[in-house]
């Protein structure tokens, strides 16, 4: 199951490599990238996550078609921060935001999400006795992990309209659809999640 589409078949290390061992590796990259705050530690976090990209081989034509909406979507951010608070708050809140959106993209690109919800799944099964529901947490788990990523497919798309149309780039032109293309998605997902008997008690 890849709704997406984002998974990119390999046989690098990194698609070798069990998905609970890298979304361990996912979430203390997040740790590690938010309670750093100097700009030149970020900048380093960023760098070893685009590294990632060459450890996994992934394709220069998909590194590409992600850096291409990626950075717009943080240059917003850093814009709206900037405005909102300074440029220092700027920089360190869009290089969080850009270091942990280009490994989460990496992450699905290296995984494929069934394997991801079965490790969860796995791991939390000695929990089930306490009440919890593994199957529920695993899914809940893929699901946002690929949301993440999925604002990246969303503002590409977006990006792709614009450039057809001939249409003006400003940040409302961009912000407006992107919004309501994100709201849509969110409909989508919770009317899946309905589905799977997520909203059942």
């Amino acid at each position: 199951m890849n709704p997406l589409g984002l998974y990119e078949p390999g046989t690098s290390p990194l698609h070798r490599l069990g998905a609970g061992w890298k979304l361990l590796a996912l979430l203390v990259f997040a740790i590690v990238t938010f309670v750093l705050s100097a700009p030149v530690s970020l900048v380093v976090c960023v760098l070893a996550a685009v590294g990632g990209y060459a450890v996994g081989r992934i394709p220069l034509r998909r590194v590409w078609q992600i850096g291409r909406f990626l950075i717009p979507l943080v240059a917003i951010v850093f814009a709206l921060q900037w405005w909102m608070l300074d440029l220092a708050r700027a920089e360190t809140i869009s290089l969080r935001l850009l270091a942990t959106l280009a490994a989460a993209n990496l992450f699905t690109l290296v995984t494929r999400v069934d394997d991801l919800i079965t490790s969860v799944e796995r791991a939390l099964r000695p929990f089930a006795r306490f009440g919890v529901r593994p199957e529920r947490v695993g899914l809940l788990v893929g699901l946002t992990v690929q949301a993440i990523a999925a604002l990246s497919t969303i503002a590409a798309q977006v990006r792709e309209a614009q450039r057809a149309r001939g249409a003006d780039r400003s940040l409302p032109a961009f912000a407006i659809p992107f919004l309501v293309r994100t709201l849509r998605h969110a409909d989508d997902l919770g009317e899946a999640l309905a589905a799977r008997g997520l909203g059942d008690d």
